[in-house]
């Protein structure tokens, strides 16, 4: 599929909304706890063994960005917009297959691996095409775009709660709330791939003129080899693993947190929280991310990984007698969450350019998929074995924000290490960068 390149007069300002059209669906992902009860309840199954299908997904998220970078840099973005929307709709078909059937490894499969796909290629789908049509603000450009990401479960948790209220939540309605979501997610990020172009100067517009990048340019396989990669990659890996120890088990969090109180949550209330997290993910991904481009990237991260290890702390020592601190701690870790998602690729680009920053980006992400699993099993596991132990309440979660705490100042210990990158790391030359870039494509 050869990729739109943009008429002259083309308004850059119709990309972001290309863009949101896919981060919004595949954004769904963060409201996978709102199916965790009726999941636990009609199929037999633990806290840990219900989260497996949103943890295989963020895997399989990272490793699919990771492996499919150059392809998104190569083909396109409306290339990898169309394979996202075949696997991420695929996903939960099969999901909805399994829920009637009864067959949980099925929705394990098509949510978490084949819906995954689709999740890590949507993803870095329009990064690196909109870092060149903003490159004097990248990172205002892909917190729109990701905020989209973040805002996904503030339409699908109250929609989802309403349709397994409407369907039930047995087997078979499960089944029929995961059949309209992947038929509805189909049209809906259809939107994106009929609409999205790529500037007349990017790499990807063969046969035009290409503009010369400025500034320090790294190659994909070079970045691999700065010390600054990996540093990124425990900053990423750290924020994510806190961020989405909450949001994956946001619902039963809160209503285990005060359920031995006078005011206990009830379920419509706690996916409304689901909601505002999702609203605060979002925020934060457009809020946070534009705030780097005033007071920069290394600065921002402090804020993420200080502020929000200080966060937790609040909730484990005070969370359980004030549901006010409670929530508004969480919205503010979850705001820090999704900004350091969309403050990376432009932190990125200031240490590597714009060259192979898609590409890079991919192989970055691998860390949300090491926190995707790490994040989850923290939190479910730790619970599962203090309510087999006889606690319950907020009890279930204190060791865990502990170690979240511990996460996240490995994290800010990492982020004031990191440094420019070599010159010796980048490319030789701008004139040669064309032919450096031709050797990677056809060696990979």
């Amino acid at each position: 599929m050869s990729p739109p390149v943009a008429p002259p007069g083309w308004s850059r300002w119709l990309v972001p909304p290309a863009a949101l059209s896919v981060h919004l669906s595949i954004g769904q992902a963060y409201a996978w706890s709102v199916f965790k009860p009726p999941l636990e309840s009609a199929l037999g199954l633990s806290g840990t063994q219900s989260a497996l299908p949103f943890q295989l997904g963020i895997v399989m998220l990272g490793l699919s960005a990771a492996f499919g970078g150059t392809l998104v840099e190569r083909n396109g973005p409306r290339w990898a917009m169309t394979v996202a929307l075949i696997c991420f709709s695929s996903g939960f078909l099969l999901s909805a297959l399994g829920a009637s059937l009864e067959q949980y490894w099925l929705i394990v499969l098509g949510y978490g691996f084949v819906g995954g796909i689709g999740l890590g290629i949507g993803y870095i789908s329009p990064v690196s095409t909109l870092i060149k049509w903003f490159p004097d603000r990248p990172g205002m450009a892909t917190g729109i775009a990701i905020m989209g990401f973040g805002g996904g479960a503030l339409i699908a948790s109250p929609w989802s709660a309403q349709m397994l209220e409407s369907f039930g939540g047995d087997s078979t309605g499960i089944a029929l709330a995961f059949l309209v979501h992947g038929l509805s997610y189909a049209v809906f990020m259809l939107l994106g791939v009929l609409l999205v172009r790529v500037p007349p100067h990017a790499p990807e517009a063969r046969g035009t003129a290409r503009q010369a990048p400025t500034g320090p340019q790294v190659s994909a396989k070079q970045a691999l080899r700065t010390p600054q990669f990996w540093l990124l990659w425990i900053v990423l890996c750290m924020n994510v693993t806190a961020g989405i120890g909450i949001l994956e088990k946001a619902a039963p969090m809160i209503t285990d947190f005060f359920a031995d109180t006078s005011t206990p949550v009830s379920v419509t209330a706690a996916a409304g929280f689901v909601a505002l997290l999702s609203a605060a993910n979002m925020a934060g991904r457009i809020g946070w991310s534009s705030t780097s481009d005033l007071i920069g990237r290394k600065n921002i991260y402090r804020v993420y990984l200080g502020v929000g290890a200080l966060m937790y702390a609040l909730i484990a020592l005070f969370g359980d007698s004030s549901k006010p601190l409670f929530v508004l701690c969480a919205l503010v870790i979850l705001s820090f969450y999704g900004g350091g998602f969309a403050t990376v690729p432009a932190y990125l680009k200031d240490l590597f350019g714009t060259y192979q920053v898609g590409a890079i980006h991919g192989r970055l992400l691998t860390a949300w998929s090491t926190a995707g699993v790490l994040g989850p099993l923290i939190v479910n596991w730790i619970a599962d074995r203090q309510e087999e132990a006889g606690r319950h309440g907020a009890s279930l979660y204190g060791l865990s924000f502990v170690i979240m705490i511990g996460l996240l100042v490995v994290g800010f210990v990492a982020n004031e290490l990191v440094r420019p990158v070599d010159p010796r790391h980048h490319v030789p030359a701008p004139k040669e960068a064309a032919h450096v870039e031709r050797q990677q494509s056809e060696s990979a």
